[in-house]
C-alpha cells in the first residue's frame, strides 16, 4: 500500500454511533489501498493538533464527528497552508456542513463516497486570524451550540438547541455596529448576525437563503436589528425561518468580505464553537480553499 490515510473521529459525537461502524469504515479505506492511521480524539482541539502533525505524512485526512470536529481539521490544514484533501463522515447532532454538501447521513455510504475521490473545491472563511468552515455568527442563540450539554445534544439532536434557545428569548441583547461592505456602511443595533457558506444552520434549511453556491467566492450575510415589540420579533423570526424578506428589520446580502466595528466586545461563534469576544472583525471568503472528496452526484452541486 503506497497511500496513507489519517482517520480522526470524535467518539462522543452524536450518539457515539461511530463505535459500531468503525471497523466497517476502516475496511472500506483499506480495500481502496490505504494504510489507515486511526485516532479517536481525546479533548478539544485534538483533531486540530493531529491534522497539523500528520499533514505531511498522509495523502488524505478523513474526520468524523460534528461541525466542531470538522472545523478543527479545516483550521489545522488552513494554518499549514496545505492543499491536502479531506473527507467528512458526519456524526454530530446537526451537521450543517454535511447537509449543505449533500453528504450521506449513513456513515458507511459517506465513507464509500469519499473513496470515489471526486475533488470539490469549497469556500471557507477567515475571521481575523482564525479560520471557519461555514459560519461565523453573533447574538441571539449563538452561544447555545457551545453551552448546550453534549449528552443533551446526543439525546435530542438539534431540538436541544431550540429548547436551550427558548430560555433566552426574553434576554435579548443588541450590539451597536458599523458594518462595512464594498462601498456602503450599515449602522444599527443588531440582535443577531451570521456570515455563512451553508444551506443549513442549526439543522434548519434555507435560513441562509435559497440560492446558495458553496464555491462562488461569496458569503450569505444576514443581520437582524432589534425589534420594537414582541409582534415585530415574531414577524422577523418567521421571515428568517421561511427565507422570505418581508421586513425592513433584516439586512440580507452576499459579500466576499466585510468589516464590522462594534461599540463593545461581542462574543462570536465559529462553526458552533466559541470564537472569542471581538470589537473589530474582518471576515474574508477564502475562495475554493478547501479540497474535499465528494461523490459524483455531490460534486455537481
Amino acid at each position: 500500500m503506497s497511500k496513507r490515510l489519517l482517520f480522526l473521529f470524535n467518539p462522543r459525537s452524536g450518539k457515539g454511533l461511530i463505535k459500531n461502524k468503525l471497523m466497517d469504515i476502516v475496511d472500506i479505506f483499506v480495500k481502496h489501498e490505504y494504510e489507515v492511521i486511526v485516532y479517536p480524539t481525546q479533548k478539544a482541539q485534538d483533531a486540530y493538533e493531529k491534522a497539523k502533525e500528520y499533514i505531511n505524512q498522509v495523502d488524505l485526512i478523513v474526520c468524523s464527528g460534528g461541525d466542531g470536529t470538522l472545523d478543527e481539521v479545516v483550521t489545522g490544514i488552513a494554518e499549514m497552508e496545505s492543499e491536502k484533501p479531506i473527507g467528512y463522515i458526519p456524526a454530530g447532532s446537526t451537521n450543517d456542513f454535511a447537509h449543505s454538501l449533500f453528504i450521506p447521513k449513513n456513515m458507511i455510504k459517506a465513507a464509500e463516497m469519499i473513496m470515489e475521490e471526486n475533488l470539490y473545491h469549497c469556500d471557507i472563511g477567515k475571521f481575523n486570524t482564525q479560520t471557519f468552515a461555514y459560519i461565523a455568527a453573533f447574538g441571539l442563540f449563538t452561544d447555545v451550540a457551545y453551552q448546550t450539554d453534549q449528552d443533551l445534544k446526543n439525546i435530542l439532536g438539534h431540538v436541544a438547541y431550540v429548547l436551550e434557545g427558548m430560555k433566552r428569548i426574553f434576554e435579548i441583547k443588541s450590539y451597536h455596529m458599523l458594518v462595512y461592505v464594498e462601498d456602503q456602511v450599515i449602522e444599527d443595533d443588531f440582535i443577531y448576525g451570521m456570515i455563512t457558506n451553508s444551506r443549513s444552520v442549526g439543522g434548519f434549511k434555507h435560513l441562509t437563503g435559497k440560492n446558495v453556491d458553496m464555491n462562488d467566492g461569496l458569503f450569505e450575510v444576514t443581520l437582524i436589528t432589534r425589534p420594537k415589540n414582541p409582534l415585530e420579533l415574531q414577524e422577523m423570526l418567521a421571515s428568517v425561518l421561511k427565507a422570505e424578506d418581508h421586513t425592513d428589520r433584516i439586512h440580507s446580502f452576499k459579500a466576499s468580505k466585510l468589516r464590522i466595528e462594534a461599540q463593545e466586545s461581542v462574543p462570536w461563534t465559529l462553526d458552533g464553537e466559541y470564537g472569542g469576544e471581538h470589537q473589530n472583525v474582518q471576515i474574508e471568503n477564502r475562495h475554493r480553499a478547501l479540497n474535499i472528496y465528494l461523490g459524483k452526484k455531490q460534486k455537481g452541486i
